[in-house]
């Protein structure tokens, strides 16, 4: 199940709406993906990381 609180990325505050109410920046998911072994998408993931 997918978290329902979200934090602002510009101001932190937690907030339930994509948008955060007190200053307008976008809020993102507070906690990582869940770990699987068996992810199929892991290799891209560390492939973008590395681009950084």
């Amino acid at each position: 199940m997918r978290s329902k609180i979200l934090r602002c990325t510009a101001c932190g505050r937690y907030t339930l709406k994509e948008i955060c109410p007190a200053c307008g920046g976008s809020a993102a998911m507070t906690k990582p993906p869940r770990f699987s072994p068996d992810d199929p998408y892991g290799r891209y993931r560390r492939a973008l990381a590395e681009e950084d």
